[in-house]
């Protein structure tokens, strides 16, 4: 923690400065869901909605785009003809499928076939690496695997799943790499017969999703249905979707929700795994064709969006509501972004990770009253818990805690680490005893998860984000050890016109642990060291939470991860760091 004097400096400030704020609404209770299969919401929709569309799939070919539509009932018949096939080539409810295929009308009919016959789909981003990639696969221990072409190849050259996975199937190509082509299989088992939704037990195995790695070792996030549900129950009363409406969708997980929602999902021609290389023609061509009323985009995406609208004077009048999630998105992206909306449409940030999503959400316009208190270390407002979402915040430590007692909670403004409970936080990892040990505090019958991120609650209970529990570093270098916090002291220094983000990391002179900050410019800029050091630590001596920060220095470009582009890899940053005080 920071030391007495200027710890209670900060709460002062933070205190004061929270009091202006608005305040928020209390959680109220949630019902249990009848059945425990999400499917169950497809089915109603295909009754209700039979001819409503429920996904639709952009392709660019030449100067045209193409669509592929299936209505609710297609979604759901179809779904059941492989939930069937697959029974029948021999999977079973509680067997383990990999499934690799690239957002697609086989995609939505794989997923819901595979809940409809509770068999467990393991998710994983493409882009965590190979490495990464059959480290998850070991420890799934998956009994299918099912992919397109490139995934098989890469299965076998990398040999992923090979001691556990005894079915193969190969979805838009043929089967050169062993096993059965899906088309093949429906034609071999025609289903002749309604298909019997598998009912599971509310906090029974229902999927496995691993977290990309970006800020650690990827880890398997055992969802039940349970989770599903309080997911789909947030959707609709916190962000008031409804159905009927069409949903821009650039992230596959969340695509699923929209049938479950009754709402249609408009998939565009873009690599979900890395959107700040997608096309915006692509994009807004799929909005104005469906007028979709919501638009689910990580902050990269939105710069990228926001860009290329005001190049061409782009306006998108049917949007309600854009949901941005993953990372925080920067107020310059916001206000860009903005200019294509309808005067009062919001951009609401969620806060939340793999083990819990969302957690928190505020709008565009509450973060920019916040963002006075960003720039002063005030850490990124992610606004008030949404509904059945409990958040305290613990003190810093390493240790694993197995019992939650009430007095482990600080009092606002004390920055420690976040920790939640409510129905949409996973109860443990798979296969990864210490991990779950390590994240996880029992709770009575429930449990609540450790964020490993840091941050505070003010006095009104709008969560504040301070930055990676792993990114702080703490100091011994001023006559008072200190903590200093990534994103505090980050947005301090990225007021400086000439920075265009920076990086707090640990680096050892003399067996002193001590903060420096990388520093990422502006493109183009020119500089003079000296003068950009002296401006950056008159900034610096402002704020009790940059004080004792002297050493600063400059990368070309910041290693970042290719999802978000938000998320920077401050622990190579640390190393190029170090290298740079080891040869001077």
């Amino acid at each position: 923690m920071l030391n007495k004097s200027a710890n209670n400096n900060l709460s002062r400030h933070l205190a004061d400065a929270a009091k202006k704020l608005p305040a928020g609404s209390k959680n109220s209770a949630q019902k249990k869901p009848p059945t425990s299969n999400l499917c169950r919401h497809l089915v109603n929709a295909a009754k209700k909605l039979p001819n409503r569309l429920a996904v639709s799939v952009q392709k660019k070919s030449l100067n045209t785009f193409t669509y592929q539509e299936l209505t609710f009932e297609q979604l759901h018949q179809q779904s059941d003809d492989i939930a069937y096939a697959l029974n029948q080539l021999g999977l079973k409810a509680g067997d383990k499928a990999v499934l690799m295929v690239a957002p697609s009308i086989a995609f939505f009919n794989l997923t819901f076939a595979l809940f409809k016959a509770g068999i467990v789909p393991v998710l994983v981003d493409p882009g965590m690496g190979v490495k990464n990639l059959k480290q998850c696969f070991e420890e799934a221990q998956p009994d299918a695997f099912i992919g397109i072409p490139k995934a098989h190849l890469a299965r076998l050259i990398f040999a992923w799943g090979k001691k556990t996975i005894k079915h193969v199937i190969n979805v838009d190509g043929a089967a050169i790499f062993g096993g059965v082509q899906l088309s093949s299989l429906l034609k071999r088992y025609p289903r002749t017969k309604n298909y019997p939704i598998q009912q599971l037990k509310i906090n029974q195995l229902a999927a496995i999703l691993f977290t990309s790695g970006s800020t650690g070792t990827p880890k398997g996030v055992v969802y039940s249905h349970r989770m599903f549900e309080a997911q789909i129950n947030v959707l609709k009363n916190d962000y008031l979707i409804k159905p009927g409406e069409a949903d821009l969708a650039t992230f596959p997980l969340f695509s699923l929700f929209g049938p479950a929602l009754g709402m249609a999902s408009i998939v565009p021609d873009m690599d979900a795994s890395q959107p700040i290389k997608a096309n915006p023609n692509h994009i807004f061509a799929a909005i104005k064709k469906y007028k979709c009323t919501n638009l689910f985009a990580n902050p990269a995406l939105l710069d990228v969006l926001g860009n290329a609208g005001q190049r061409k004077n782009v306006k998108l009048p049917s949007l309600k509501r854009v949901i941005s999630a993953g990372a925080p998105a920067t107020l310059s992206s916001i206000e860009l972004f903005s200019e294509m909306l309808n005067p009062g449409i919001e951009i609401i940030n969620s806060y939340g990770a793999t083990e819990s999503l969302p957690i928190s959400r505020i709008g565009s316009q509450q973060l920019i009253i916040c963002s006075d208190i960003t720039e002063q270390g005030g850490g990124i407002c992610v606004g008030y818990p949404v509904r059945n979402i409990d958040i305290k915040i613990i003190k810093i430590t390493e240790q694993k805690i197995n019992e939650w007692k009430d007095e482990l909670a600080v009092e606002p403004f004390v920055i420690g680490e976040i920790v939640v409970k409510g129905p949409q936080v996973s109860r443990f990892y798979y296969n990864r005893r210490q991990a779950t040990d390590l994240a996880k505090i029992k709770d009575g019958n429930n449990v609540r998860h450790r964020m490993g991120d840091l941050g505070y609650l003010d006095d009104r209970g709008k969560l504040w984000m301070c930055g990676r529990k792993a990114h702080r570093v703490f100091s011994n270098h001023l006559e008072v050890n200190k903590s200093y916090y990534s994103i505090p002291c980050e947005r301090i220094f990225n007021v400086h016109p000439m920075v265009k983000r920076s990086a707090l990391v640990p680096i050892v002179i003399k067996g002193l642990r001590i903060p420096a900050i990388c520093l990422e410019l502006e493109k183009n800029t020119r500089y003079d060291y000296d003068t950009l050091v002296d401006e950056l630590l008159d900034i610096g001596k402002l704020y009790p939470q940059t004080k004792g920060i002297t050493l600063f220095y400059v990368h070309k470009k910041f290693p970042m991860d290719i999802r978000h582009n938000a998320k920077i890899f401050r622990e190579k940053l640390a190393i190029w760091a170090q290298e740079q005080v080891n040869h001077t």
